[in-house]
């Protein structure tokens, strides 16, 4: 895997030396299965990513079945290819040898989180977080343990599957010749729950935003774990001691993937960066609407079989309009997500913190601002899920001393104030909603019911 040139290189580039590390946090994509053998440490094949939606139909099969609401009680999740049971089971089905491996105990499943800590300590720990376990749709959010019921649905062996811990405590050191000492891996979350912590989010009803390839919307709820009634995601947010903290989430399939659509294939922009000043270039959308569902629709509507769609185009529709609708369908899905998520909570959004690659673009944050009429803040540093995950190793081997200490050092970047007539927002957001309806159920073999 390359640990140690990667880990000097690091190192060479901070200036920091092994024994200044007090200890390493991991977050990581938490819905990207790994299988790999027990005693050799290499996967039996690729690692299946989160837009992967090869198992769609099968997640049918599930609904079908009538276990939607129990996997739901059960694990917060809605049933869908998104996340890791399923494909976990893909394997086991579609590779050989792969079910017989399991049942013998040879084969280890992990989120990419356990598979860097098993590999960081040469195999000799193999486990996982709350937040990530309580991603694979097997983990039961309430009683924090591995689901029988569910291993049994899906036909997944426990044997398999890591141990669980808490998201700050020391899990075990590196290898030394990783990072030239032995080094106390003590912070561990999911990609997004990291990001929630790295904005200090830690108060029920705080909601951030990361704008990356998808969009992920989270509100802390607090010691409540929220049963949503509009299809979000209730999820563990972090286990820090004893206390549970669980957070709604709404996951966007593609948001800054579509800036990179408008470079790679249409080709209207060199760099991802020159998309602001593009969009710029016209004062409004000029009636154009780009519903990006490139991989399906994630929240709220969860559907697999949208599709992408552009409408509204006349003979006066420029790449400017289609740069600017780009940049506001990564703002709409969110304020759909947020809406969604104020109706489970009962919480109305005075404030959104982002993050994320496209949290640069000052236009984006402009138009999310006017149409979520709330006031949009960017940090000071905006890589927050690795600074979540820094946190959360900090508190885990006792660097700090609470969340309390680490709330000080949060640095509002920029804010955004909404700026924009009431109508006008209303018209946007009622012809989205019509464009959204044209998106859906595209795929479904002709089937054209809703």
């Amino acid at each position: 895997m390359g640990y140690p040139a990667v880990s000097n290189k690091l190192l060479k580039k901070t200036g920091t030396r092994p024994e200044q590390i007090a200890g390493l946090g991991i977050s990581n994509q938490r819905e990207t299965t790994v299988a790999w053998e027990k005693s050799t440490g290499h996967p039996v094949c690729n690692a299946i990513v989160w837009q992967d939606r090869r198992t769609s139909g099968f997640c049918d099969e599930l609904i079908g079945r009538g276990l939607e609401y129990l996997i739901r009680d059960k694990t917060g999740l809605v049933i869908d290819a998104y996340f890791s049971a399923s494909k976990i089971r893909w394997i086991l089905d579609n590779i050989v040898g792969a079910a017989e491996m399991a049942q013998r105990g040879e084969l280890l499943f992990g989120t990419i989180d356990t598979w860097l800590v098993w590999k960081l300590t040469g195999g000799r720990k193999h486990l996982t977080d709350v937040t990530n376990a309580s991603r694979t749709m097997l983990f039961n959010i309430h009683t924090l343990e591995w689901d029988m019921e569910l291993l049994e649905i899906f036909g997944i062996p426990e044997i398999m599957l890591p141990e669980v811990l808490s998201s700050s405590e020391v899990y075990g050191n590196t290898e030394p010749d990783v990072m030239g000492a032995e080094i106390p891996i003590s912070g561990m979350a999911g990609d997004q729950q990291a990001a929630l912590f790295g904005q200090m989010c830690v108060e029920n009803g705080m909601v951030k935003n990361t704008y990356g390839t998808g969009c992920f919307v989270v509100m802390n709820t607090g010691t409540r774990a929220i049963r949503s009634e509009q299809k979000l995601l209730t999820t563990i947010a972090w286990k820090i001691g004893s206390e549970v903290n669980y957070a709604l989430e709404g996951g966007i399939f593609i948001a800054g993937a579509v800036v990179q659509w408008l470079r790679d294939k249409l080709k209207i922009i060199e760099t991802s960066g020159e998309i602001e000043e593009l969009a710029r270039k016209v004062e409004d959308n000029g009636g154009v609407y780009f519903v990006p569902a490139f991989v399906g629709l994630g929240a709220p509507y969860w559907d697999p079989y949208a599709t992408g769609t552009i409408i509204g185009i006349n003979r006066d529709t420029s790449d400017a309009h289609l740069a600017r609708a780009a940049l506001e369908s990564i703002a709409l899905q969110s304020v759909d997500v947020i809406r969604t998520m104020e109706k489970d909570s009962g919480l109305k959004t005075i404030e959104l913190r982002v993050d994320g690659g496209a949290a640069v673009n000052d236009l984006l944050l402009q138009i999310q601002a006017d149409i979520l009429n709330a006031i949009v803040v960017r940090p000071a540093i905006t890589e927050t899920t690795a600074l979540g995950a820094a946190y959360l190793a900090g508190l885990g081997c006792g660097f700090w001393k609470g969340i309390e200490e680490i709330r000080q050092q949060w640095i509002e970047g920029k804010s955004f104030l909404p700026d924009a007539r009431k109508d006008d927002i209303q018209h946007l957001l009622g012809d989205w909603k019509r464009a959204i309806q044209r998106s859906r159920n595209w795929n479904n073999s002709g089937n054209t019911e809703l």
